[in-house]
């Protein structure tokens, strides 16, 4: 009976600090928007908890939203937060109908996010952002942000592979099961890995966004590559 006191606190002890990794970030969506402002909407998660960690992750989410409506070369961003490139946007707009008294197609911009997969060691988040600046078609662009969940920082693609070129091989039987149309840049021979790649549910999501591989009639070319196909070769196993 003396030993099952203590033994009880150490166990509680373990629980208690479990549940504190585990509470460590959560997300909440947000929607930002500004004053007289009817042409752009946003609506992205917003990361809570551990202050520094959830700022980090915020800041880098705010950034590529903030590219995402930035009219002009990349290199050019001026806009310090999001509501001023909301604000920056309507302006281009009302300067560019200003200049083309004829356009009565107002520009457009969608941006939406979700939190695609959250463990204790990674969390990965898709943004989706249209942008129609009056042209034949709007451009829609997907974007996969990985972050470490102990530092808020974001990882670069060869960081979530112990063995990207096994990996690579595996994924290349997925991308020829996927392909079928003739106007796809890349096939098996020539294949690589797309620019945007995160974990879901399942198992890992590549994405090749619209130009990316093929042109704009093709659209985005997806896959899944379930996880007990490809865990060997992962740096992050959290499912």
């Amino acid at each position: 009976m003396f030993y099952k006191k203590p033994l009880l606190m150490v166990c509680l002890f373990f629980i208690f600090i479990a549940c504190k990794d585990e509470l460590k970030l959560s997300f909440s969506e947000i929607k930002i928007s500004t004053s007289n402002n009817d042409l752009v909407e946003v609506n992205i998660p917003s990361a809570e908890g551990n202050k520094n960690i959830a700022d980090q992750i915020n800041s880098i989410i705010a950034k590529n939203v903030i590219a995402s409506l930035h009219i002009g070369e990349p290199d050019s961003i001026t806009s310090k937060s999001i509501e001023e490139s909301i604000t920056s946007f309507n302006k281009e707009f009302q300067t560019f109908k200003t200049d083309a008294p004829e356009t009565v197609m107002p520009w457009e911009a969608q941006i939406d996010g979700e939190v695609m997969f959250q463990s204790l060691e990674i969390v990965s988040i898709a943004i989706t952002s249209y942008v129609n600046t009056g042209g034949a078609h709007g451009i829609l662009n997907i974007a996969f942000l990985n972050f470490e969940t102990d530092t808020g920082n974001l990882i670069p693609n060869d960081r979530l592979f112990k063995d990207i070129e096994g990996f690579k091989k595996v994924a290349r039987t997925y991308f020829g099961k996927t392909i079928n149309d003739e106007d796809v840049v890349l096939n098996v021979d020539t294949f690589k890995l797309p620019a945007n790649i995160a974990y879901n549910e399942e198992g890992i999501v590549l994405l090749y966004n619209t130009y990316e591989i093929a042109p704009y009639s093709t659209g985005i070319i997806e896959f899944t590559i379930p996880v007990k196909d490809v865990s060997s070769f992962l740096h992050f196993n959290s499912f």
